[in-house]
C-alpha cells in the first residue's frame, strides 16, 4: 500500500507549529474545540511554557479539559470561556510574547452548528495576535467554508490576510484543489518583522 505524500490539512497544520513552537515558549488555541490542537500545543511547550486557549462554549473547555488530564498536561495550559476576539482582555495574554497560534474556524464539532466563528471576530483576533506575536511567530487557520456562514467567513479572511503588507508578514494557502465538498485548507500568516497590524 502507497502511502500519502502530501500531508492532509491538520498533519500538515500541526507540522506548521512544530516548526515554530519551542519548549517554554507561549502559545495561543483561539478555538480549542474538543481540545485536539490544544493538546498538541501543550505536548510543544513542555512543562515550563503556557497555553491560553479559548471557546464560547462551556462544552468546549469541559471536553478539552478532560482530553488534557487524561494525558497529564493540564498545568501548562489557561482556559477561559471567551470568544478569540476578546483575547486582548486576558491579562496572560497581554503580558506574553506569542510564539504561535491556532484556528479551527467555523462550528464546533459535535455542538451547535448555528454557532460559528465569523469572519470579523476572527480579524479581530488575528489582529491581537500579531502585535503580541514574536518576529518570526507564526498563526495558522485551518478553514472550514461548508456552510454558508463558513463561506462568508473565508471570503472576508482571504481578503484580509491577502490585503496584509509583505514586508509585515508572509501568507501562505495550503490546499487540496480537486476534492469534493469544500474541502477545508490552511492559512498560515508568519511575522516578518516587529510591526503591529
Amino acid at each position: 500500500m502507497l502511502n500519502n505524500q502530501l500531508l492532509g490539512v491538520l498533519p500538515f497544520a500541526h507540522s506548521l507549529l512544530t516548526s515554530a513552537v519551542q519548549p517554554g515558549d507561549t502559545v495561543v488555541d483561539a478555538t480549542i474545540g474538543n481540545g485536539h490542537d490544544t493538546l498538541v500545543l501543550a505536548k510543544l511547550v513542555g512543562e515550563t511554557g503556557v497555553v491560553i486557549g479559548c471557546d464560547i462554549q462551556a462544552s468546549a473547555l469541559t471536553s478539552t479539559e478532560a482530553r488534557l488530564q487524561k494525558a497529564g498536561l493540564d498545568k501548562q495550559v489557561s482556559l477561559f470561556q471567551i470568544g478569540h476576539e476578546k483575547l486582548a482582555t486576558l491579562p496572560l495574554f497581554v503580558n506574553s510574547t506569542i510564539a504561535a497560534a491556532i484556528f479551527n474556524l467555523g462550528y464546533l464539532p459535535g455542538g451547535d452548528k448555528g454557532v460559528t466563528t465569523t469572519g470579523k471576530t476572527t480579524i479581530a483576533a488575528i489582529e491581537q495576535l500579531f502585535n503580541r506575536l514574536k518576529q518570526g511567530g507564526l498563526i495558522v487557520l485551518v478553514v472550514y467554508h461548508g456552510h454558508p456562514q463558513g463561506k462568508k467567513e473565508k471570503n472576508e479572511l482571504l481578503a484580509y490576510v491577502e490585503s496584509l503588507p509583505q514586508e509585515k508578514a508572509h501568507a501562505a494557502t495550503y490546499q487540496f484543489i480537486n476534492q469534493k465538498n469544500d474541502p477545508p485548507f490552511v492559512v498560515a500568516i508568519e511575522k516578518r518583522a516587529k510591526f503591529h497590524l
